[in-house]
Parts: C-alpha cells; structure tokens; sequence
C-alpha cells in the first residue's frame, strides 16, 4: 500500500500507540525512522512523535525540514515534534523549571480545525522538559494550559504543533483531535481488513507459487491465522508443531484439532522426553529458558529439512522493535529464531511474513474475517517456554502435573462462569515452597499454587481482575480436594509494573 499516514519516531514511548490509534480511526499508517523520510513516498499526512531527547542537544534527532515541507501535507509535531518544528520555523526551546508529567488541561482558543468538537475544558497528558520559549512571526496559538501557557500551535496552514499527548487514553478527547487532523488530509488512505485479506492473499499466490511453505504452530493465534491465511492463498502449507511436553492440560490433542476442523492437518513432533531430560537439575530461570529455546529450535529444524518457504508470524511491533531498539529487540523470542538460519534464508528471498504489517488486535480481525472460530482467536496468551515459566526451581513431571490440573480447574471456572473472555491473561502458577496443612487428621507439607488473572491492552501494564469471591472458594476448594501435593491457594493481585506478566 502506498499512501500512508506516516508516524515518524523520535524515540518516544508512544511511538507505537500513535500507529495503533491512527490504525483504529479507519486510517493505514506506519512508523518510520527520521532518517528515512525520503523511503515514505507520498503520504497523505505526517506525524512526529514524541521523544526523550531534548532539541537543544547537540546531537538531537532532526528531520530533513526541506523535504518535509515539500510533500505539501498536513504535518502534526506531538511534544518533541512540536518543539523541533518549532526550531525549524525560526522559534525558540528552553528548558522547563522542572519536569511535567501527568494531567493538565486544554483550552482551546478556536473551535473549529484541529479543535473541532472539543469541550471547553479537556484533559490531556504532558510528559516533557523543554517548552517553545519563543513563537515565530505568524504563529497562531491554538490552545492553552490551565495557566495560559501555549499547549498548542499552528504556523501556517496544515502545519500543527500540540505539547500533549492526544495518543494515550489520559487525554479524554485526544482521539477526536487527531481524527480532525487526519480529516485535513487529501484522500488518507482507507484501512479495512477485509480488502488487507484480499490483497494479502493475491500476493501470496504470487509469491508462492507452487512450492512448499512451512511454519511453526503452536495453537496461539499468531501461528494460527498465519497458516490459515496461506491455507485460503491455496499454498502446499506444512505446519509443525514442536509438542515440548510443557503445554497446559490437553493442549496438544486440542491443537491438532482446532487445525483439523480448519481444515488444516499438523505435524505433531512430541519430543517431551527431550525436553525434559535436557531440563533436567536446572533451576536458573534463564538457563531454563535458554535450553528450552535451543532445543525447540534444533527441534523444528531437523523435522523441517528441505526449506522451499519458511513463513514466520511476525507482526508489526517485533518489526519496529527490531528497527529501532537495535539488538536488544532480538532477544525478546528466542525462542522462536535462530538468526543464522533465518538470515541465509531471507538473503535467498525464502522467508515470508504476512503479518509483518499488523497489531495484534489487527490479527484478531484479519482472523475473524477468515472464518476462525472465536475461542481461538481469543485464547489466553500462552509463553513459548510453556508451564515451564509457571513452575519456578527444577522441573518435574510431578510440578508439571500439579500445575496442569491446578490451571486447568481455574480456567474452566473462568469459563463456566462467564469471566474467561473478561480477561486478558489467567493462569495457575507454582510457589515451589512446602507449607504446613492439615488433611484429614494428619499434617501436611505440600505446596501452594499462585492463580492469576489480569488485564491488559498491550501488554506494556496490567492490573489485576477482581474476580468474585465465589468464583475463587470455588476454584480454591476444587484444586485443594482433586490435585494431591496441594494444600494452600493463593489469589496473586499484584500489578505491572511491578510485577510481571507472561507473554506469548
């Protein structure tokens, strides 16, 4: 697709949630680097994002004003991009006494443009340490803070600058402002899955022709509407599914078949013993994971061999991950790669990522307008190291019992109970520590099981689920009396930040 609403990234924490509400107004947008403005082509707008940075430093991220200026569209600078436009306008940035951060309110001065439909109070979100000191000859201040100060600029026509964050949620009508920027902009393209399907699948057939594509399942659905997706392009697909021995209660049968009734038949590579030999003694959480992951990958290349196509799962936050965060981001599923591999292979034009343009929600979607049922289009997130994550210390069938039938009594309550679709993410977890009970007449040393259930949009933060206290005795009172080596339940109600969540 080649218009776009292009975001360009200046480092900011948003980056990413200005795509995502850009995406979620109807409108195709993608996130580019400053230093590739002249790869954008033509877009219908652009954005600059926030950043860390401040302008003032030396060695500041900039953007090639002249061609920005000669794309002759509608351009929104948000807070880094608004003080660097402002620069590039002929104004001044100074520093800020002290930091803000948090809440403050917007004024409007005009209610019409980039204001249209705004209340006559608003709140937004600042997060910044420089502010625009001094204006150019001709700029219009737009809108002010609840002390007058200039929140929000334009410096000739189409041209917008706002010192808030419109992006993020704590901005109450931040969307409405930037669906008004958008609305100045000539023909922005449309998005629409169903015609992304559409395309997507007619370039497939191209591209694959007919040889043989083969992916990684794992019954998540990443890995799902990927094989469907090359499935409905008419590919030769062979789907693999690495069986570690570490999945919940009955996963693996119930993965083949969900495939089975898509129409799609895996092949199933049950290495449990593997696993579990390879895991043996090891309680280091990293080291646990290292092995799993280089063993999962030995795994499915040695079933794979002959690689006509490999066709990943990748969506657009890994790809933006891995252009901005530099080798960091390559550590995130390693699991999942091994670099070399993948590297000759997409050097020889063999690697496939249809996805690569999509958020996860956008996945979803794409999902539902390919006929997959629901209850696997919304399945709890699942790590790829497995029940392995939930049981801390040295993995045992004995731990993995107790925490597969734990897991599974808690999500079936959530399903009875009409809470499994209310939630982002529930699970059983082990704390490896014997507490004392009591269990018939005797005392007993056994261990406690952790239940969790969380929130989230995005996996960035969560907050815990209030769950009713019926559904928790009776979850409680079920894994106490039907899981031996049990004897205290504990309901987890900590944050993220703080705490943790797993990830798929």
């Amino acid at each position: 697709m080649q218009v776009q609403i292009a975001v360009i990234d200046f480092g900011g924490q948003y980056s990413q949630l200005i795509v995502r509400r850009v995406r979620e107004l109807g409108y195709f947008a993608k996130l580019f680097l400053p230093k590739d403005l002249r790869e954008v082509g033509r877009p219908a707008a652009v954005i600059l994002s926030g950043g860390p940075r401040s302008v003032s430093e030396e060695s500041a991220p900039d953007i090639d004003f002249p061609y920005l200026e000669s794309l002759e569209v509608p351009v929104l600078g948000i807070c880094y991009g608004m003080q660097l436009l402002n620069l590039k306008h002929g104004g001044q940035v100074s520093p800020c006494h002290s930091r803000e951060y948090g809440p403050a309110q917007l004024r409007p001065c005009e209610k019409n443009g980039l204001f249209a439909g705004l209340s006559e109070s608003s709140q937004i979100w600042m997060s910044h340490s420089d502010t625009v000191s001094h204006l150019p000859e001709g700029t219009a201040v737009l809108g002010e803070n609840q002390e007058g100060v200039p929140v929000a600029l334009r410096w000739r026509e189409g041209w917008f600058g706002i010192q808030f964050h419109p992006e993020v949620t704590h901005s109450h009508e931040g969307t409405q402002v930037l669906q008004n920027f958008l609305a100045m902009a000539k023909e922005p393209p449309r998005f629409e899955i169903q015609s992304f399907r559409d395309e997507m699948i007619a370039d497939l057939k191209e591209r694959i022709g007919d040889r043989e594509v083969i992916c990684g399942v794992s019954g998540g659905v990443d890995s799902t509407v990927l094989a469907v997706l090359l499935k409905r392009a008419g590919a030769k697909v062979r789907p693999i599914f690495v069986d570690h021995g570490l999945l919940r209660k009955d996963e693996g049968d119930e993965v083949v078949a969900n495939f089975r009734e898509m129409g799609i038949e895996i092949e199933r590579v049950n290495v449990r013993e593997r696993f579990l030999d390879r895991l043996a003694g090891i309680d280091e959480p990293e080291e646990k994971r290292r092995r799993i992951g280089d063993l999962f990958i030995d795994v499915f290349w040695e079933t794979a061999q002959n690689v006509q196509l490999l066709a990943q799962g990748t969506l657009y936050p890994d790809v933006i991950e891995s252009a901005t965060s530099g080798s960091d981001a390559s550590r995130i599923k390693t699991h999942h790669n091994r670099v070399d591999r993948i590297l000759e292979l997409q050097k020889e034009g063999r690697v496939i990522e249809p996805l690569a343009e999509l958020f996860k929600d956008e996945v979803r979607a794409l999902g539902k307008s390919l006929d997959i049922p629901h209850r696997m289009l919304y399945r709890h997130p699942f790590p790829g190291p497995g029940l392995a994550v939930r049981v801390p210390g040295e993995i045992t069938e004995d731990r993995l019992r107790i925490v597969r039938e734990a897991d599974a009594i808690f999500i079936d309550n959530l399903r009875k109970h009409g809470w499994y679709d209310r939630v982002w993410q529930a699970y059983a977890a082990l704390i490896p520590v014997n507490t004392v009970g009591v269990k018939g007449d005797e005392r007993s040393y056994e261990y406690a099981i952790s239940l969790r259930a969380v929130i989230s949009e995005d996996a960035m933060t969560a907050d815990w689920v209030e769950l009713p206290y019926s559904l928790l005795g009776e979850t409680s009172n079920a894994i106490l009396n039907s899981v031996p080596g049990v004897n205290r339940v504990f309901y987890d109600i900590s944050t993220k930040p703080p705490a943790s969540i797993e990830l798929e």
